[in-house]
């Protein structure tokens, strides 16, 4: 049987190797912790279908590769990109510094409109933090983005990052922020009764061909 959703999001999992982009993923679609995790090489797939605010909505997740060397092949991916998870490990100052090209890529590749979540993974190992809270807050307040601290591990705030992405491009869409009838937003109706309607096709010529002009 196939599953009926009101719309479909495309969304990326962006940031550097290692920071656990993989294993949010695999928790987030298969509710348990990706042991034996190898570096993604190009790009994973995943999807699941979630309700956010009384709507049913398919997430159509791409993992990225985060290793320099598959850059090239992960940007075309990013291409009409409607959310994003921006990955770093709070136990890794290094992955918190490239945030910014990573940001840089998605608004410049994806869509300006693109909503970015910013996730602070590996929150179990608190311990061994290098990143404050306080910092990547800040952070994520200068750059516009949602901000979560997260654990591919317990599972802790996973589900939540997801759903709050897509809820802020629910919100966009009722706004009237985002059009999901634009090419490129990463949206499409899965339930054709919710496209606005629109004039019926051959109504211009006829009227082209009944003018005298």
């Amino acid at each position: 049987m196939s599953e009926t959703y009101d719309f479909l999001f495309k969304f990326l999992v962006i940031g550097s190797a290692g920071a656990g982009k993989s294993c949010l993923l695999h928790q987030f679609i298969e509710n348990k912790f990706k042991q034996d995790s190898n570096h993604t090489i190009g790009v994973e797939f995943g999807s699941r279908v979630v309700n956010v605010a009384g709507k049913t909505v398919k997430l159509q997740i791409w993992d990225t590769a985060g290793q320099e060397r598959f850059r090239s092949v992960t940007r075309s991916y990013y291409r009409g990109a409607a959310g994003a998870l921006l990955v770093y490990d709070i136990t890794s100052r290094e992955t918190y510094n490239t945030l910014t090209n990573w940001l840089t890529d998605a608004r410049t590749l994806a869509s300006p409109n693109i909503v970015i979540i910013l996730c602070g993974n590996k929150k179990d190992l608190d311990a061994d933090r290098e990143v404050t809270f306080l910092e990547a807050s800040r952070f994520a307040q200068e750059n516009e983005l949602m901000f979560l601290e997260t654990s591919a591990l317990t599972g802790e705030n996973v589900e939540e990052a997801f759903l709050k992405c897509a809820r802020n491009i629910l919100n966009k869409i009722d706004s009237g922020e985002l059009d999901p009838e634009r090419m490129g937003s990463g949206i499409q109706y899965g339930d054709a009764s919710l496209r606005q309607p629109r004039q019926p096709r051959g109504t211009t010529t006829q009227s082209k061909q009944q003018c005298n002009c």
